[in-house]
């Protein structure tokens, strides 16, 4: 997957987007007071966050999925664009064949699928909001995603399988002992059900950009048109688009770049040409 690949397959809508949840920051210490503005556990004497999160360069970004992108009856080419790529995908396969697991390398490898790449990591999303320098005119945003208040949500089938071990997010070993195929998912339960996933860690870069997946089930909802009824499952920050400069600056000084979420060549290429690249071209 190149660099281009991952987290920036959004859309800009003509007319700007606002959510009833919209944060607007004015500075870098205002920033990530929000990020990091996670409640204090208790129980566990410790800082953890309920979050998940979504950078994109363009505040008017929406969350269709790839599988979305391709329009036509995109939802009746699905099983057909599976079925294609696990036939020939084959000997790339190295995890159990779950149709979790298809996904989830499909999805890696720039496959248009019904899922939406996500990180566990603020900074990592601060990355992606502001690694394209040409779109530092418009105004950045992270999407942050309470998956507790979203686990709340599922159906019984689902939650069940969560409170059972203790866990909020599924790795797709789980979601295979409730789940099997995408028809069955899709059938639940009425109201779309939206998962977030662990990916297998099929190579470094899953790892290092601290990677899981959304998956909804309905192939025709996408994230941002369910959300807004849920007001306490999320929140948008807009990051102004003249912060974006001191952002990707302190992101670098901190290690935070291409060069480290996508290891090789390729990713260290693309931090150069970025890192010297003049602030007015």
């Amino acid at each position: 997957m190149s660099t281009k690949d991952v987290m920036i397959t959004e859309q800009h809508d003509p007319s700007p987007m606002t959510t009833p949840n919209d944060v607007r920051v004015s500075s870098w210490s205002e920033l990530n007071d929000v990020l990091f503005d996670e409640p204090f556990h208790p129980s566990l004497d410790r800082y953890r966050s309920n979050y998940v999160y979504r950078g994109v360069s363009d505040s008017g970004y929406d969350l269709k999925t790839s599988l979305m992108r391709l329009g036509g009856e995109y939802d009746r080419l699905e099983p057909h664009i599976i079925r294609g790529f696990q036939k020939y995908a084959h000997l790339e396969m190295h995890e159990e064949a779950y149709i979790w697991n298809w996904l989830s390398l499909a999805q890696h490898h720039g496959l248009p699928t019904r899922l939406l790449d996500w990180t566990y990591s603020p900074m990592v999303s601060l990355h992606f909001a502001t690694d394209h320098t040409y779109r530092y005119e418009a105004d950045g945003a992270i999407w942050c995603i309470n998956i507790l208040e979203t686990n709340r949500l599922l159906a019984d089938a689902l939650k069940s399988k969560l409170e059972e071990i203790d866990a909020r997010v599924f790795t797709t070993g789980m979601l295979h002992q409730r789940v099997q195929s995408l028809a069955d998912f899709d059938q639940l339960s009425e109201d779309p059900n939206l998962v977030f996933v662990e990916p297998p860690s099929l190579d470094s870069r899953i790892v290092n950009q601290y990677s899981l997946f959304s998956l909804m089930s309905d192939p025709c909802v996408s994230i941002d048109q369910w959300l807004p009824q849920k007001s306490k499952a999320y929140r948008r920050i807009i990051i102004p688009a003249d912060l974006k400069w001191e952002i990707r600056d302190k992101l670098d000084q901190s290690n935070i770049n291409e060069r480290v979420l996508f290891p090789g060549l390729d990713g260290l290429c693309e931090y150069l040409k970025r890192y010297y690249s003049p602030k007015h071209p």
